[in-house]
């Protein structure tokens, strides 16, 4: 059964975790030297991928006992606040070493989008969160990873399509502060019900 408002939940926290990342700067940067679409299918396909192997690790999370399993995602959301909280903002100049695909024709550069996300999001922030969601809301594999699916297309969407000026309309700052609070709200609950 699909529940909208899980959904809804995972693409806010997703959003809101992939903004600041590296992954959006990457695509950011591909998307104004290569063709935006050719960058973006590339892009939404291993968005898809990371997102199913997510919801299978979340889903395997569901197998311990409940209460392990809500001590766990707690300590995962608040460890996941304290890595956005002291990571480095990502430059311009890391991202442009990545690897740059070789032509304008579809398959080089929705290629190296592929490959460069499949490469970025492995372990990231957004897939553990998005694995997270999938174990603490068990039942719901379907809700989660569409909300994750659409908030990762709809990020990558607004920096290939919308360009150099996103960066300097949206606060990446506060961005970042809204997702720490996020996930410390999703920590402390699990935790809280872990003990209860």
């Amino acid at each position: 059964m699909f529940d909208v408002g899980v959904a809804g939940l995972a693409f806010g926290v997703v959003v809101l975790a992939e903004l600041p990342d590296k992954t959006a700067l990457a695509g950011l940067v591909l998307g104004t030297r290569y063709r935006a679409s050719y960058v973006y299918a590339g892009m939404a396909a291993a968005f898809l991928l990371h997102v199913v192997l997510a919801i299978v690790a979340g889903s395997v999370l569901t197998l311990l006992p409940t209460r392990l399993l809500r001590a766990l995602t707690g300590v995962l959301f608040l460890a996941g606040a304290a890595f956005l909280l002291l990571q480095r903002p990502p430059d311009e100049a890391a991202v442009a070493r990545a690897r740059e695909p070789g032509g304008q024709s579809f398959w080089p550069v929705a290629g190296a989008g592929f490959s460069f996300i499949l490469a970025a999001e492995f372990g990231d922030l957004t897939q553990i969160v998005t694995a997270n969601l999938a174990a603490r809301y068990a039942g719901q594999p379907l809700s989660v990873g569409v909300g994750a699916v659409a908030a990762l297309w709809a990020v990558g969407a607004l920096v290939v399509l919308g360009g150099r000026g996103l960066i300097r309309k949206v606060p990446l700052g506060l961005v970042t502060k809204a997702a720490v609070l996020v996930m410390l709200v999703l920590g402390v609950l699990s935790l809280v019900e872990a003990v209860a």
